[in-house]
């Protein structure tokens, strides 16, 4: 480095000398202040006794009061002995015993049902309708008359049939039963035209027209040519 030529001299300040001296001196002296005092001489006595100060203890705390029901108030067992009275028993007197009738006991209603009075007889069912028999439709009745039968006419015998008839709702005959009839050829020409000819006002029961029975008699008669 280079000194600087240009600089100028430093000059001494009495001032700031003195201005250290005083500030070095408060110091020394804060310390002598703050240094523990330290007796010269030691009692006579004998060496210092050191003890430690215990702490002040702390107050004791307030006494709690009993509440009003915690208080139960001590009632003195009390036991009452009462005479038990003697009662004298006759031994002597005649025991006399009277025969009662049996209570029925009382008759209620049974539980959860209403009371319901018996009915004094079976209630009577109302008569049944009357059936009004199946007659004959008269659209039809040129077809009641079976053919004659040709056996029975070139024997010149004449005949007679009386079958039952079934009518059904429709006004057919469902089935016949033979009940009388002369000879055979007869009731077979009946019964042959009764199920492929014959028609009828069915019979009814209330205004319904309903299945029913029905009597008839065929002749068998031989005109004169």
């Amino acid at each position: 480095m280079y000194a600087d030529r240009h600089a100028k001299p430093t000059r001494f300040s009495p001032t700031g000398l003195t201005a250290a001296i005083a500030i070095n001196g408060a110091l020394v002296a804060a310390l002598i202040f703050a240094a523990p005092h330290v007796l010269p001489n030691p009692p006579k006595d004998g060496p210092i006794e050191t003890y430690t100060v215990p702490p002040d203890q702390p107050p004791p705390p307030p006494e709690v009061q009993p509440k009003p029901h915690d208080v139960v108030a001590k009632v003195p067992d009390e036991t009452i002995a009462a005479p038990t009275p003697i009662v004298k028993v006759p031994t002597t007197a005649p025991l006399t015993t009277i025969d009662l009738p049996p209570i029925a006991p009382p008759v209620s209603p049974r539980i959860g049902t209403d009371p319901v009075t018996e009915p004094t007889s079976a209630p009577t069912s109302a008569p049944p309708l009357p059936l009004i028999a199946p007659t004959v439709d008269p659209r039809y009745a040129d077809a009641l008359q079976p053919p004659y039968p040709a056996a029975e006419r070139r024997a010149n015998r004449e005949g007679r049939v009386t079958v039952r008839a079934l009518i059904g709702v429709d006004g057919r005959v469902l089935r016949i039963e033979q009940v009388e009839a002369t000879s055979d050829a007869f009731w077979r020409a009946v019964q042959a035209q009764a199920l492929s000819r014959w028609r009828f006002k069915p019979g009814t029961r209330g205004g319904v027209p309903v299945e029913a029975w029905r009597t008839m008699t065929l002749r068998f008669v031989l005109e004169d040519e």
